[in-house]
């Protein structure tokens, strides 16, 4: 067993407001392990756009002072001795998760994570494939898990090679459903885009400049508007033949959704799922009858709630990032002190692709 100190590194929030709340700190107490948990020594933490909204206080934490951070990966030093060898799944014929032992290397979802160590629930833990490095699972997990159920339980598209699918492909465009990502150059929106792609949709993706839009190109979408130089909703209208979108991805929130309604074809699906310009206010739902639309806004984590479901789409998101058909992006790795530049970097919308911190 490695030897475990008593005090790590990591990011303390003592008050919500701007960067300068992200205070490094050299003292804090090691998490003791609680039954049913283990202790991962962090190697790479996922900075995301939930991280800024909870240091904001836009989403409110339930104590302060608090270290923020949904997502890390690293390797297990400890496990509470209580822990079975398996955790059974919320159905007898799902594969039982496996218990990660000391010196598995592990991916998870979190909180906390802004820190030395980390102590979670072994059933948030996943064991990751030999050939998957640690930096890649880190920078893919969280924006992964979003961007597949999205696209699987939010959109309804079928998964890859079953009967009802497009079989759609990252080259090429398929006949499969319009879809639309709103900034399809981020983390979250350039996964969106490849796994659109490989559900067989046609992608369509906004992005604020030409850098930008080249990167959403790779990532799969076959169209990309430049909101800095044309007219979305026109061009949108355009590329669809005047149809609009089936479906649209929108993490930009507030400056983004009337032209959202304006674009979604008659029957279609807006899925808003973050606030990078602001909340959307309060809406009007007289104004999705007009084309009989559907308005969603969905949370990844009410889409793994089950044993079952975090398993099932985890190892999925591992087959697909293996298999080369999704890959991540990394913008920048930096050392978790400088976080604050980190954070200011994203809501600044400098970067294309994921951020990482290094512990």
């Amino acid at each position: 067993m490695p030897l475990i100190p008593k005090t790590m590194s990591g990011i303390l929030i003592e008050e919500t407001g701007g960067v300068e709340v992200l205070q490094w700190k050299t003292d804090l107490p090691v998490p003791e392990l609680k039954e049913g948990e283990i202790l991962v020594r962090n190697e790479f933490i996922g900075a995301n756009y939930i991280d800024i909204y909870f240091r904001t206080g836009l989403y409110p934490s339930s104590t302060l002072p608090f270290i923020t951070g949904k997502e890390a990966a690293g390797t297990v030093v400890a496990v509470h001795p209580s822990l079975p060898t398996s955790l059974s799944s919320t159905t007898s014929s799902s594969t039982p998760h496996i218990k990660p032992k000391e010196g598995d290397r592990v991916a998870y979802t979190s909180d906390a994570t802004y820190a030395e160590f980390t102590a979670l629930p072994v059933a948030l833990a996943h064991i990751l494939p030999p050939s998957l490095s640690t930096e890649t699972a880190a920078a893919a997990l969280l924006q992964g898990l979003t961007a597949l159920t999205f696209v699987r339980e939010a959109a309804g598209l079928p998964r890859p090679g079953t009967s009802a699918s497009a079989g759609g492909a990252l080259l090429g465009v398929s006949s499969g459903p319009w879809a639309l990502v709103h900034a399809a150059a981020g983390g979250t929106g350039s996964m969106l885009c490849q796994m659109l792609a490989v559900h067989g949709a046609r992608v369509i993706g906004t992005c604020g400049g030409r850098e930008k839009c080249e990167a959403a190109k790779r990532n799969g979408a076959q169209w990309v508007v430049d909101r800095k130089a044309e007219d979305v909703v026109a061009r949108v209208k355009e590329i669809t033949g005047g149809k609009g979108v089936d479906v649209i991805f929108d993490g930009v929130g507030k400056a983004t959704f009337e032209a959202d309604l304006e674009m979604v074809a008659r029957k279609g699906t807006v899925v808003v799922f973050g606030n990078a310009s602001g909340p959307v206010p309060p809406v009007d739902l007289f104004k999705l009858g007009a084309k009989n639309l559907k308005l969603m806004r969905p949370r990844v984590f009410g889409y793994i709630e089950t044993q079952e479901e975090l398993d099932s789409y985890t190892r999925e998101l591992f087959d697909l990032l293996l298999a080369g058909k999704v890959k991540v992006k990394i913008h920048e790795v930096y050392p978790l002190k400088d976080v604050a530049r980190a954070h200011s970097d994203l809501e600044g919308r400098k970067t294309t692709g994921k951020l990482l911190l290094k512990v």
